[in-house]
């Protein structure tokens, strides 16, 4: 896979720098999530818990996939202000345990 950078923005009010980008993928399968990450964080010279790929889209048959991802300036800066489903995604965060799993349980006793 090779990761091309299309374009970067600067976002000073929230602590981010916002990556457009093309990953290269020619008689491969599209590439996960981790492995983006992994790639962006190489190029842009930063941890891998900064960079949150927030979606990707592959075209059928071409072999390219486009996306966009942000890089924060700290990791507690992408927990703050990620939603919980693109942080659970990413890794940067567990999926929470439902307690209304429990209380249905209840009810049927």
């Amino acid at each position: 896979m090779e990761l091309e950078i299309e374009g970067k923005r600067e976002n000073q009010l929230l602590s981010r720098i916002e990556v457009t980008f093309t990953a290269t993928h020619n008689a491969e399968p599209t590439p996960k999530r981790d492995q983006v990450r992994d790639e962006l964080a190489k190029q842009l010279k930063v941890t891998k818990d900064r960079v949150v790929v927030d979606y990707m889209q592959s075209s059928f048959g071409m072999g390219a996939t486009e996306g966009y991802a942000k890089v924060y300036k700290s990791k507690e800066d992408a927990l703050k202000l990620e939603s919980e489903y693109v942080l659970i995604r990413n890794g940067l965060a567990q999926k929470k345990a439902k307690a209304a799993e429990g209380q249905k349980a209840e009810e049927k006793k």
